[in-house]
């Protein structure tokens, strides 16, 4: 097996800590990968990991190659695309997460451009509300809305959108339209239980500050049960205008309060530290910039 090999090897061992995980994902045996990571061992002289029944985990001198061998990939892969020619377009696979809703809005209905764009280019969508380990799912890029905690990620914003209260024309019909923040209190609310202050919510006008507490009987952790509550009249919600767009263009939902300002809603690119972020993955960013800012 040539070095280069090896070295993608070793650095998928790191990322998943697992012999096991590398071999189903390259569709390899697993001795084969074991195998990879002993001859970098006796080419180096060094102990590259420590392995476990449980676990693997790299050895002091394991992390420090594990990050030059990251960057020497991630060059090589450059300098192939680089001495192809831009105009080749890009090829391979990449792996992207994103929430369930803004994913069936917004990314797929604009990804057959982007692989016109780049035909020999695979993408695997993974749709998942969580904010999944993106080294041990062996992610490339995430699309991710709302602030971003402390984490081991590289976070960069892309996009700014509006926060706004939303309901269907026929819950407004049975329980009347709110004309100020404080009239939310006396309405049944739909609360998205994973944005931050659930049911707590400061309205800006100018000067001016309204702070609301949502009142609700049904609270909800994904956007799309959000949505669904909304379309079946059971209240109104606070939510990101991203995830009411269709219904928003087509009055299937309204807007209210639109005199007033909500604390907007941030989309990052979020990569692993660490790792540099490969043209695939920074062409399909700024692809979802473009489309995000039409």
């Amino acid at each position: 097996m040539d070095r280069l090999a090896a070295l993608e090897i070793f650095v998928r061992v790191v990322d998943t800590g697992s012999f096991s995980a590398v071999a189903r994902r390259q569709r390899i045996g697993q001795p084969t990968v074991s195998k990879a990571v002993v001859q970098l061992e006796k080419w180096l002289g060094v102990s590259l990991l420590l392995r476990s029944t449980r676990s693997v985990v790299p050895t002091e001198a394991g992390r420090i190659f594990y990050e030059r061998a990251k960057r020497a990939i991630e060059e090589a892969d450059e300098a192939v695309l680089a001495a192809r020619g831009s105009g080749c377009g890009l090829s391979g696979k990449l792996r992207v997460s994103t929430s369930v809703c803004f994913g069936r809005l917004h990314v797929i209905p604009n990804l057959s451009v982007f692989f016109a764009e780049h035909p020999d280019l695979e993408i695997e969508l993974v749709l998942d509300d969580r904010h999944v380990d993106l080294v041990n799912e062996g992610i490339d890029v995430a699309l991710r809305m709302g602030p971003m905690p402390d984490s081991n990620m590289t976070a960069r914003r892309i996009a700014e959108g509006r926060r706004v209260v939303v309901a269907t024309p026929g819950y407004l019909q049975r329980h009347g339209t709110p004309t100020s923040p404080g009239e939310l209190s006396r309405h049944q609310a739909i609360i998205y239980s994973r944005d931050a202050g659930w049911d707590f919510w400061t309205f800006r006008k100018g000067d001016t500050e309204a702070p609301v507490v949502l009142q609700g009987r049904l609270k909800v952790t994904a956007a799309e049960g959000l949505r669904e509550a909304v379309h079946c009249d059971m209240g109104l919600a606070i939510a990101s205008e991203w995830n009411f767009s269709p219904e928003l263009k087509s009055g299937k939902v309204v807007a209210l309060l639109d005199d007033w300002e909500l604390p907007p809603t941030n989309l990052s690119a979020v990569y692993p530290t660490g790792r540099l972020a490969s043209t695939k993955a920074r062409a399909f960013v700024s692809f979802v910039e473009r489309f995000m800012a039409a």
